[in-house]
């Protein structure tokens, strides 16, 4: 019995030529399709040591038991048809296999995507040439998502399931998001001229920059503001203004770092411990709310931009003497 060959020649060849994939492995995976479909069609056979044989030359497909050719009349209907299946299926792998090799090369940068479904948990992104998701991990608290909504994503990995199936990770919530966005919209990121050299952020309410020049003269923090602040505001666009960021030039001398990441508070003093990283940040009593933020949000994104565990005392305001010292207990 013989698969038309015209057909038979033409879909191997493109698959095998086409698409990348073996003739052999599609000539395997034929034979295993052939075989499963024989003993469905014939299950009193299923105990049997079967084996099928396609010829690639000519799509030929036969039944043997023990060397013995068993392929009942009229199989090759249900052999044809089966291997056009295969077949197809053998193309649509490989082209989600192409379209996944391109994304590997993509992970790090970002994508413009549209949510095309949420179940509460995940949420599934069309980003052009194939789906990615958002698990709930990598989403915003406070973002809501609906079928339809254009947003810009960070892809952030490529992971396989427990079935061997890669899926395209992408992300609202990881810093790094951020640091891309400011690439995007800054030609001196991009070109190196001026450095990010961390990035802390509580998304969806606040994140700090740390932000260092290369090169004489060019001030990184107004690089990344931009003029009249249009730089930075293209950035917050990104989330709908809800996520206020703070740009802070990066300073080798850790005093200054944590001072100038505790902004916008004015600091009386800091002593830092370099052994065990921490730093203790003085302050008078009408700036404590502003060093430590709502819920702790602003020393928290200060401790994680610098590196520093930050405990913030408090004294009188408009009183700097040393013996009116009260310490608060620590915020980590």
């Amino acid at each position: 019995m013989t698969i038309v060959k015209t057909e038979f020649a033409l879909a191997l060849n493109q698959v095998a030529t086409e698409r990348g994939i073996s003739p052999d492995e599609v000539i395997a995976s034929i034979e295993a399709a052939v075989l499963a479909a024989y003993k469905k069609e014939y299950p009193a056979k299923v105990d049997l040591e079967l084996t099928a044989k396609v010829s690639k030359d000519t799509g030929e497909t036969k039944i043997f038991h023990n060397d013995k050719n068993i392929t009942p009349p009229g199989f090759g209907r249900i052999a044809a048809q089966t291997a056009k299946q295969v077949i197809i299926q053998k193309i649509r792998e490989a082209e989600k296999k192409t379209v996944i090799n391109h994304y590997r090369t993509q992970v790090g940068t970002l994508v413009k995507g549209r949510i095309i479904r949420y179940d509460g948990y995940n949420a599934y992104i069309d980003i052009g040439k194939t789906e990615a998701i958002m698990p709930k991990e990598e989403q915003i608290r406070n973002e809501t998502y609906q079928v339809n909504d254009a947003l810009t994503f960070y892809i952030k990995d490529i992971s396989e399931d427990k079935f061997g199936s890669s899926h395209i990770i992408v992300s609202r919530a990881d810093p790094r998001l951020i640091l891309e966005l400011f690439r995007r919209e800054v030609p001196e990121v991009a070109n190196g001229t001026v450095e990010i050299k961390k990035v802390a952020r509580e998304p969806g309410e606040r994140a700090k920059i740390a932000v260092f020049s290369t090169q004489g003269g060019v001030d990184p923090v107004g690089a990344c503001v931009g003029q009249k602040g249009v730089r930075v505001q293209t950035v917050t666009d990104e989330f709908a203004q809800k996520e206020k960021i703070d740009i802070i030039q990066w300073n080798k001398d850790n005093k200054i770092f944590i001072t100038a990441a505790l902004a916008p508070a004015k600091i009386v003093q800091i002593s830092i411990d370099d052994k065990t990283k921490r730093a203790t940040v003085t302050v008078e009593e009408n700036q404590a709310p502003l060093a430590i933020g709502k819920n702790g949000v602003n020393v928290n994104l200060a401790a994680k931009l610098t590196g520093y565990e930050i405990d913030i005392a408090q004294i009188p305001t408009s009183s700097t003497t040393a013996d009116q010292l009260v310490a608060t207990k620590p915020v980590n």
